[in-house]
Order: C-alpha cells, then sequence, then structure tokens
C-alpha cells in the first residue's frame, strides 16, 4: 500500500497537516505514517516533563490520534519515533516506508519558529526528493481540493510537476489552472513557454483531468503565482523546487522557500529529475 508521511511536532499546525494527509489518503487509498523527532530541547517547548517519561508521553498521544482516525483509516496509521535532526528523522522515515508523499505544517516567516516542524519545512523540502506539501497555520483543513495552480516557466523541468500533479487532480476531481508565467519579452522565450502549456494541454485532456490556461507577464513568479492563486481561490499551489532566473531571485532568494514562506495556500514542491 502506498504511504504518507507527516511530519508531526503535536502543535496544532501539524495536526493540520494530518487532517489534509487523510484527505489525500482518503482518495488515494494510502496509508500513513506519522513521524515524530525527539530532537535537543524542542521537546521541552511541548511536553513539560522530565526527558525519560517523554517517548512514553509521545507514544501516548500517537495511541490516541490512531484511535480517532481509525474509523477512516482503519489500521492504515501508524507512527515512528526517531531521534536527531527533524527533516532527518522525516526524511528517514519516508524512505523506510517507502512513502510517495511528504507533508508537513509550517507557520512560515512569522519573524520567530514555533515549534519544531516551522523551522524544519524549508530543509524537509531540501533534503527529501519525495513530492512534499507544506501547509501553512491555519489553512482551513475542511476545504476539498478543487483548484490546484501549475506555473509554468521557461525552463526544461517545468514540466516535471505535471503528472504528479495530474494524478492529485484525479483524486479530487480538482481543476488544474495551468498558468504561464512570462517574464521575458523575448518571443522565443515566450514561445516556449506557451508550447510547454500546449504540451500539458495534450497531457491532462489525455488523462481526462479538467484544466483551464492562462497567461501573465511578472518579473517575479512568486508574488504572481500567490496573487494569482488567491485570485481564483485555489487550495494548492503546485511547482518545481527550481525556476528560471529572475531579478527577484537575486534578492529574495530561492523560489521554493519563497513560496513555501509566503503562501497561505498549501504548496506542492517537486524535485526535478536531471534530463
Amino acid at each position: 500500500m502506498k504511504r504518507i508521511v507527516v511530519g508531526i511536532d503535536f502543535s496544532a499546525c501539524s495536526l493540520n497537516a494530518l487532517e489534509h494527509a487523510v484527505s489525500i489518503a482518503k482518495k488515494a487509498n494510502a496509508g500513513i505514517t506519522m513521524a515524530w523527532a525527539n530532537h535537543l530541547d524542542y521537546s521541552k517547548e511541548i511536553f513539560s516533563m522530565e526527558p525519560e517519561n517523554l517517548q512514553k508521553e509521545v507514544a501516548k498521544r500517537f495511541e490516541k490520534i490512531i484511535k480517532q482516525y481509525r474509523p477512516e483509516l482503519g489500521d492504515n496509521l501508524d507512527y515512528e519515533i526517531g531521534k536527531g535532526k527533524v527533516y532527518k528523522v522525516i526524511c528517514d522515515v519516508a524512505h523506510k516506508t517507502d512513502a510517495f508523499l511528504i507533508i508537513v505544517g509550517t507557520h512560515g516567516s512569522s519573524g520567530f519558529e514555533e515549534f519544531w516542524i516551522g523551522s524544519n519545512a524549508n530543509r524537509i523540502v531540501s533534503a527529501s526528493k519525495l513530492p512534499i506539501i507544506t501547509i501553512r497555520a491555519g489553512f482551513k483543513s475542511d476545504i476539498k481540493l478543487k483548484t490546484i495552480v501549475m506555473p509554468l516557466d521557461s525552463t526544461v523541468i517545468t514540466r516535471q510537476k505535471v503528472p504528479f500533479t495530474a494524478l492529485l487532480a484525479k483524486y479530487f476531481d480538482a481543476e488544474i489552472h495551468v498558468l504561464g508565467v512570462h517574464t521575458s519579452s523575448l518571443d522565443d522565450i515566450r514561445y516556449r513557454i506557451q508550447n510547454y502549456v500546449s504540451q500539458t494541454q495534450t497531457y491532462l485532456k489525455e488523462n481526462n483531468v479538467r484544466f483551464k490556461s492562462v497567461f501573465v507577464d511578472t518579473h517575479n513568479i512568486s508574488d504572481a503565482v500567490i496573487d494569482y492563486a488567491n485570485k481564483v481561490d485555489a487550495q494548492l499551489i503546485s511547482i518545481m523546487t527550481e525556476q528560471e532566473t529572475t531579478t527577484a531571485n537575486l534578492w529574495l532568494g530561492p523560489y521554493a522557500p519563497q513560496m513555501v514562506n509566503h503562501s497561505a495556500i498549501p504548496v506542492l514542491s517537486i524535485h526535478p529529475e536531471r534530463i
């Protein structure tokens, strides 16, 4: 059975991420493994107890969660307790369980990081080669996945996110908004993006996935994508962890962290395979 790994620190943010995982697992006929890392002093922020009793308390809380979701998932929910760096524990659990997806909560860039998931979301995105959904604190977990925004830029790898995004869309009968993002006035580059959009349309038609296509001109891809996603009330943004280089990237840093930190809408990050 396919598995989803969810990073849990028992904060409301991580439990919200679990809610999203449950909704996907039910559609994908997948199991869920919750992962918790005992890392230095971070646990003291959550549990006020002696270290020797901590693991027992963690197991107790996990068993309570399993009991809560048993009516929905049966015996397809379990947990792993690890020790060490949080992102490494989650990636190791994903590898061990042969997961197809990781889901974690994040508090974004709020000036401080609450609990350990918030400060590790970007590290998990960077370290794992699996698709990862990051969900900001406060995003409503009970919203059905109806609209996915999927930007396409001028890079060769931009289309690699299409198959997995289409798979998620089919699970929920969601509509994908294929967003062709123009950052240049050069005809060759604009034509390339239009061609990528056309190829994507063909793929989605062949796989019976609902879609619409839109083009935008911008100097900041992250801002343009987030603005459009908010405009159409999307529930997910699908990106590659790398994109074409623009002036904004030189000042704001890599693309994926920008999206993970600044988007209030969940972000699906997919790592490229080198061609």
